[in-house]
């Protein structure tokens, strides 16, 4: 084998690896200790998002004035977060005040999204079982033989 030939194998695999290798980036989502309900799901969800995706969530409470005062509330926030996620994350790094912004970083569960997936599949296994199994059905010739079944 010439050199230039291993050059080029060895360039392929390079490529390949690279293809293969998952792009993990980190989204932020950012919110305020006096969030509305409509504004806090609507986030989460978009959060949710993210994690189907694969991405990592840095989520960053901003705090104004004498909000600063009040981690709690803006841990109270995070916590409800993760909590409506559920299964679906890990997190990361826990709530921790940075400045005026505490941060809490999310990663995507990814044991949760194989057990789904195999969940997945064996409903999918079963309902495949189920209309694969031979249906039997009796015809009945005689009508003499029905009355005689619904007297019964």
């Amino acid at each position: 084998m010439d050199y230039g030939k291993f050059k080029f194998d060895e360039a392929q695999k390079a490529k390949e690896s690279r293809r293969k290798t998952a792009n993990v980036g980190v989204k932020e989502m950012k919110y305020r200790p006096k969030i509305g309900p409509g504004d806090f799901d609507t986030k989460t969800r978009q959060v949710g998002k993210f994690l189907g995706d694969g991405h990592k969530v840095k989520l960053t409470i901003m705090f104004r004035g004498r909000e600063v005062f009040h981690p709690e509330l803006g841990k109270k926030i995070l916590d409800r977060v993760a909590e409506t996620i559920g299964q679906d994350a890990k997190i990361e790094s826990e709530p921790r005040l940075d400045g005026r912004n505490m941060t809490m970083v999310l990663a995507p569960n990814k044991r949760s999204k194989r057990q789904a997936a195999r969940e997945q599949a064996l409903a999918d296994k079963a309902v495949e079982d189920a209309l694969a199994a031979p249906v039997v059905v009796e015809i009945i010739e005689d009508a003499e033989t029905i009355g005689e079944e619904t007297d019964a």
